[in-house]
């Protein structure tokens, strides 16, 4: 009797055109991966959707500082579609 295993592929794409330090790339809803401030050091990314973008000048060289809807707060580095 054969054995028979079945995988699911998940397909993500980062778009290139954009990206996490201009402001006006983000808007509240969107999924993102950020790097919290616990984890700057190694640059592990938490991903999420944006409640709210905390940063107020138009970009900021390390990533838009942002709120995701579960209540992580860290810099935008990838930008999820």
């Amino acid at each position: 009797m054969a054995a028979t295993l079945t995988f699911t592929l998940e397909v993500r794409i980062v778009h290139s055109g954009m990206n996490g330090t201009i402001r006006e790339h983000l808007k509240p809803g969107m999924k993102v991966k950020i790097v919290l401030k616990k984890d700057q050091r190694t640059g592990i990314l938490t991903e999420g959707v944006i409640k709210s973008i905390l940063t107020k000048s138009a970009m900021h060289p390390h990533g838009i500082k942002v709120l995701l809807e579960d209540g992580a707060i860290g810099r935008v580095k990838e930008i999820v579609l």
